[in-house]
């Protein structure tokens, strides 16, 4: 099932990382720019469009969520260590100004999920709801 994501994937990474890196010759820079996030947008578009056609198995299908979910984090992490790499080449001050909003980010979480409040899956809100409608 995990493999049928993978060839989608690799092609609209790829498809993005050339497309990025021709908006970065087309405005002067060397060096690829926003080809992760067109690669995600590719990922999407082809993805909706492939199920809307009825043209994948459930298992391809499958496959493809898997993907599509763990590409995500797998991109930002691979940022996020670019970024710090660029922040101990660019002095202390850099580092210090991506960590802060690191650090506030960690100090926030607390505070936020209070503000969410709590609450119960869905499925198992159900049995406790009968049975306190039961009870009366």
């Amino acid at each position: 099932m995990l493999i049928y994501g993978v060839s989608l994937m690799s092609g609209c990474l790829i498809a993005g990382a050339i497309i990025g890196k021709l908006i970065g010759h087309m405005v002067g820079i060397d060096a690829d720019v926003g080809g992760v996030g067109i690669a995600m947008l590719l990922l999407v578009v082809i993805t909706r469009w492939f199920m809307d056609r009825d043209q994948l198995s459930e298992l391809a299908q499958q496959g493809i969520k898997f993907w599509s979910a763990m590409y995500i984090p797998i991109v930002v992490a691979m940022a996020a260590s670019q970024n710090v790499v660029a922040a101990f080449n660019a002095g202390t001050l850099a580092f210090i100004a991506g960590l802060l909003p690191v650090v506030a980010g960690f100090l926030l979480i607390r505070p936020l999920a209070a503000l969410g409040g709590t609450s119960e899956p869905e499925e198992a809100a159900k049995p406790a709801k009968r049975a306190a409608q039961g009870a009366k």
